[in-house]
């Protein structure tokens, strides 16, 4: 491989491979494509001091005497990137060095970067074999292998976005298994080139308490397409994320409702945790299919009842997983309860793994779940309510429909990061959503999916400079005005 590439600099000297034929290579050669990742952002924005690993950790090959850890993404050619990465993978006591020789990783790695002094609030990595996320993150939710109504290529270089969401239950049914296997898993299918996650399908299965019958087996149910008869198991449904390939998957579990009696609180995570073990059991059977690694997360259940929700967080941690999920929140639970019940788990769960607040929430919610030590979110919110003429900003929450932005030229939000937040106005906007134009759903749904990772991505830098606190609360007063 590296004879092949020998000549093929990084940098602007010569001409880089594109994304498309890096990646082509990296799966040629059955190399990690983050190091082709690599490459391909490094020609997107030649000028970007990347950290191919960072200096200050033990474990990681020292640089040579006097250089620097962090070089301009131009300075590396090809063999050198391919090789450092290697080296640091090695190191780390990762496999990912030897998938040349087809061995996968064993684990992800999660490293904690920095811990706030005043709140649990914490900022670490998770490396992946499709790239690295910082966290806090927050996750696009993409249910059916897309962000609805906007290109990956936004998702990725405007929002910001360094993992998304997909969902196994809408897989499932559209487009099957079979497509998805015969596509080379969801990452070709849907050309998405970071890491993914899958939701397991269990809080589907809640919403289809209508149609849906419980059994130790697993949970009958209708489609809700065609009507059609399904069973979802622990085992079909770890083969199912199998087959989809995300980078992380979730185990299947019951969703109960927020205000379910105590009775069948416990009911449901009895069967939650029989159907855990019957998940993890299938998971050490089987293999990847598409040369990554894949990280199963186990979901803590338990309702609003602080007892239950304990029992199940030392139940997952026999498990040593590679991540951790608070799941059954945001569904119907009054806001003080959910923070009570992510205290109560995190106290439990293990710091030196990320923990995953499933479903949540407002821009609110998120930071306070941060200050709470939850490491990462999904939610619908940003995309459903965008295309219904809600913008969150730092300055408050507007209604794009309200008559008052009619002849408001100023920019959808000056401060913001997507080129649709300066490049239209707020009348404009406004006249589209009036109008019905699929345009302002598209515009609307970015903007907010870019605000939410501007506020994760703000969160992070102001826990390693060690004034979160202060500028959480601050955020917390502006963010729930409605402007």
């Amino acid at each position: 491989m590296l004879c092949e590439l020998k000549n093929q600099p990084c940098g602007p000297a010569g001409r880089i491979p594109t994304r498309r034929e890096a990646l082509g290579t990296a799966d040629r050669f059955r190399f990690p494509r983050v190091v082709f990742q690599f490459l391909a952002a490094a020609y997107e924005n030649r000028q970007k001091f990347v950290p191919l690993y960072d200096a200050t950790t033990p474990s990681d090959p020292p640089e040579p005497s006097g250089t620097p850890a962090y070089r301009t993404a131009g300075s590396y050619t090809l063999p050198e990137v391919c090789g450092r990465f290697v080296a640091a993978s090695a190191s780390r006591g990762r496999t990912a060095a030897t998938a040349g020789a087809g061995v996968l990783t064993d684990m992800m790695q999660f490293t904690l970067r920095h811990t706030d002094t005043r709140t649990e609030a914490r900022a670490g990595e998770l490396a992946t074999d499709h790239g690295v996320i910082r966290t806090p993150i927050f996750m696009p939710v993409g249910t059916a292998a897309a962000v609805k109504g906007i290109f990956h290529r936004d998702v990725r270089d405007e929002a910001g976005a360094e993992i998304i969401l997909a969902n196994t239950y809408h897989l499932y049914l559209r487009p099957g298994t079979k497509i998805l296997e015969e596509a080379g898993g969801v990452h070709r299918f849907s050309t998405w080139e970071g890491p993914m996650l899958t939701d397991s399908g269990g809080f589907q299965v809640f919403s289809l308490a209508d149609c849906r019958k419980l059994r130790e087996e697993g949970c009958h149910f209708r489609s809700h397409i065609d009507g059609s008869k399904h069973l979802f198991t622990p085992e079909s449904v770890i083969d199912t994320e199998r087959a989809i390939g995300a980078d992380i998957m979730m185990a299947f579990d019951e969703c109960p409702p927020g205000d379910a009696p105590r009775e069948y609180a416990a009911k449901s995570l009895a069967l939650t945790e029989r159907w855990l073990e019957r998940c993890f059991n299938r998971y050490h059977q089987t293999e990847p299919k598409y040369g990554h690694y894949q990280a199963l997360f186990p979901i803590v259940q338990g309702c609003t009842y602080p007892d239950l929700r304990a029992h199940a967080a030392e139940n997952v941690k026999q498990y040593d997983a590679d991540g951790y999920a608070i799941g059954g929140l945001a569904v119907g639970e009054p806001t003080d309860v959910m923070y009570e019940m992510i205290e109560v788990v995190n106290a439990i769960l293990p710091e030196e793994r990320p923990r995953y607040l499933m479903g949540v929430g407002t821009p609110v919610n998120i930071l306070e779940a941060i200050k709470r030590g939850v490491d990462m979110f999904d939610c619908v919110m940003p995309t459903r309510n965008g295309r219904n003429g809600q913008l969150f900003t730092a300055e408050g929450v507007i209604n794009i429909r309200n008559k008052k932005w009619e002849d408001d030229f100023s920019p959808i939000d000056p401060e913001g990061t997507a080129f649709v937040d300066t490049l239209y106005t707020k009348a404009y906007l406004h006249h589209l959503v009036t109008c019905g134009e699929m345009l302002a759903a598209q515009i609307a749904s970015l903007h907010n999916i870019a605000f939410y990772l501007r506020l994760v991505g703000m969160a992070r830098e102001h826990i390693a400079a060690g004034d979160f606190k202060p500028w959480k609360d601050a955020m917390v007063a502006k963010l729930t005005r409605r402007l």
